[in-house]
Order: structure tokens, then C-alpha cells, then sequence
């Protein structure tokens, strides 16, 4: 027995296509020669589906509508942030790509807290360019920008060609998605210890030119000779941090425990009170990380407390150069993974009630 001959079918499909939806119609033969298949639930249908001979496909192709000039002026609404105090913090402030349009204001502690009114460091300057700009940290509470403008301004002053300016904080500060747990009112900067050229870089080469080591070897080796590379670290580099300590706005500077020493041994003169604010850090080898104190009208914000007294160049440095703070008590055995500890992000409600505020305002 022959099998029955299959209806020949037309199947419809949309497909996005310039201006608008067109109707694409596929046929296994020519589309006005093949018939037509009419619903059973339709006037003229029946129940085995079967086609009507007199029916003829017909393309249909809509012209597409003149859309709508925009008028002018018209901003598009944003969506409604919905703020969840358990989800991490960073997740909300990390996606905020440009700043709080609010009066500028440093809110809660270095590490916890955000910025009202950031300001950003445009990414160049007579003295100064700004580094990984992709990451989107160029921005600072307006007094942290304009401190950094006036050191740039000095930095030739000292001998020292322009400043390379790393992470400030995000538009909106907050805790980042990777990198620092500081860095989240507003208030701090880091810079390059290494000088700016006598030309601009590119875009590319802001992301990719590595950092330069003041490091004369590795620090976790028992007996290591903890100091700066001679070959690298220079008085310049001395001068200049004085600088940058000396102003009445900076609370403290973090430098690495060899930068501190050889800092202690640079300066001959009377005057050391600038040397309290350098204070020794893990890391910190490549940059240093100023911290300025919380500004007037910065109502919620934290200053840490003052450092201990004295040029901090005593026996506080000497336990930071020793061993101790290095060298595992407990080294992983030969073929053990080090194990690591993994920190659960911060959730959005360790903030300031008022970061809340500031990630809602557009």
C-alpha cells in the first residue's frame, strides 16, 4: 500500500530584520501553488486538518512605522534599585558607574562606609596621569582630588617628573568587587612609586605597564635582607613622600616596613614629625597609600585614631623587619596547597544607613 501523500505545509516564523518584525514564509514548493492549511476551529476547517485546494499563500510584509522623534530634554527613567541589606555590599556599589549627585560627604569608616558627591581626578594633568582606568577608581571626595592636584603641582619641586595615580575609590565608594577593603569613603589614594614619563601614555599602557618594586629580594625567607633595592630607590623618592606627609590634610601614609627604614634613614634634619604619619604595612612595595583625614561637614565619618607617638623608627620598625611577621610557623608540607580562608563579603547592611541614600540618588 502507498503511504498517503503528506500535505505540503507553510510554516511562518518571525524574523528581526531592519525596521521591524517581517513574516518569512518558507515553502517546500512555490509559495502560490501550495495550499493553505485551515484550523479545524475555523469556518471551513475540519477535524483531520486537512488543506483546502483553492486556498493560495500570501506573503505578507509590513511597512515599517517612521518611529518618533525624541523630544528634547527627555531622560530616560532608570529602573528602581531594589536594596537588599544581606546580598554583599560590593555587588550594589561596584555597579554604580558614576557618582552620587549629592552634597559631597565622607560616610563611616575607611573600610566601611561610601561617598556622597565623588568627585573624579580627570585622567591627565600638567603633572599627573592616572593609571587602570578601566577599573573605573579615579574618584575621590572633591578634598582628596584637590590635594592630589596640589601634590602633582609640588612634585617637580622635589625633582620628581609628574605622579602616576592608581586606585582613589569608586564613583560612589563602598566596598570594591576585588583589590582593597579600604579605599570606600573617599579618602584615599594610591601612588605609583614610580615616576610619570615625558609623554602621555595611551590607554592601552595605562593597563598593562607594571609597577616598579622597591623590594631587594623576597620577605618571607628566614633571615632576608628586609631593604630597599638600591638600584631602584632613590632620595627622590624620599623627597617626595616627605612631601606628601608634610601636608596638614594627610592622617597617615602606608608604606611597606623597608620603605619606612629607609625613610627613617633618610632624614638628617631636626624636623621628623612628618615620619609619625608613615606608617609600615603589609604590601605597599610598589605605591604608596595616602589617607587623608575626615573633611569639615563629613557628618558620620570616622577618622582613625592617631598614630602612636614618636618617628615610629624605634622597635615597633624592628619587630616589622624581623622574621616574625614573615617567615610561616607552620609551613605547608612539599605538595600541600596553602590553605586559604575566604572571607564573606560585606553585606550591604554593615553600611551607614546613609550609603543607602547614596546609591538610590540619581
Amino acid at each position: 500500500m502507498n503511504k498517503p501523500e503528506r500535505a505540503k505545509r507553510i510554516s511562518f516564523r518571525p524574523v528581526l530584520a531592519g525596521f521591524g518584525l517581517l513574516l518569512a514564509v518558507s515553502t517546500a514548493g512555490s509559495a502560490s501553488a501550495n495550499p493553505v492549511p485551515i484550523p479545524a476551529d475555523k469556518p471551513g476547517g475540519n477535524a483531520s486538518g486537512t488543506t483546502q485546494p483553492s486556498a493560495t499563500a500570501v506573503a505578507v510584509v509590513p511597512v515599517p512605522v517612521r518611529k518618533r522623534d525624541i523630544p528634547e530634554g527627555y531622560v530616560a527613567e532608570k529602573p528602581e534599585l531594589v536594596l537588599r541589606s544581606q546580598l554583599p555590599a560590593k555587588d550594589y556599589f561596584g555597579a554604580a558607574d558614576g557618582p552620587a549627585p549629592l552634597k559631597a560627604r565622607a560616610i563611616g569608616s575607611y573600610a566601611k562606609g561610601c561617598l556622597a558627591g565623588g568627585a573624579s581626578l580627570p585622567p591627565d594633568g600638567p603633572t599627573w596621569q592616572a593609571m587602570r582606568l578601566s577599573r573605573n577608581r579615579n574618584w575621590g571626595h572633591p578634598e582628596l582630588i584637590d590635594y592630589l592636584k596640589d601634590l602633582a603641582a609640588d612634585a617637580p619641586k622635589v625633582g620628581w617628573n609628574g605622579l602616576l595615580v592608581g586606585d582613589l575609590a569608586q564613583p560612589r565608594g563602598g566596598p570594591m568587587l576585588f583589590g582593597h577593603s579600604s579605599h570606600q569613603i573617599g579618602l584615599d589614594a594610591d601612588i605609583w612609586l614610580r615616576e610619570m614619563p615625558n609623554r602621555r601614555l595611551t590607554a592601552e599602557e595605562r593597563e598593562e605597564i607594571p609597577f616598579i618594586s622597591m623590594l631587594k629580594g623576597p620577605l618571607d625567607v628566614k633571615g632576608a635582607d628586609r631593604s630597599v633595592d638600591p638600584a631602584k630607590w632613590t632620595d627622590t623618592h624620599a623627597r617626595l613622600i616627605r612631601r606628601a606627609a608634610s601636608d596638614k590634610r594627610v592622617a597617615r601614609i602606608f608604606v611597606n616596613p623597608t620603605i619606612k627604614k629607609a625613610l627613617c634613614d633618610f632624614e638628617k634634619g631636626e624636623d621628623r614629625a612628618w615620619l609619625r604619619k608613615v606608617r609600615p604595612w603589609w604590601g605597599h612595595h610598589y605605591h604608596f597609600h595616602v589617607r587623608l583625614s575626615c573633611p569639615a561637614g563629613s557628618t558620620g565619618c570616622k577618622n582613625q585614631d592617631p598614630p602612636p607617638p614618636g618617628d615610629g623608627c624605634g622597635s615597633h620598625l624592628t619587630y616589622w623587619l624581623s622574621d616574625e611577621p614573615w617567615v610561616p610557623k607552620n609551613p605547608p608540607k612539599a605538595g600541600e596547597k596553602p590553605k586559604v580562608v575566604k572571607k564573606r563579603p560585606m553585606a550591604l547592611a554593615a553600611l551607614p544607613n546613609d550609603c543607602r541614600a547614596v546609591l538610590t540618588a540619581n
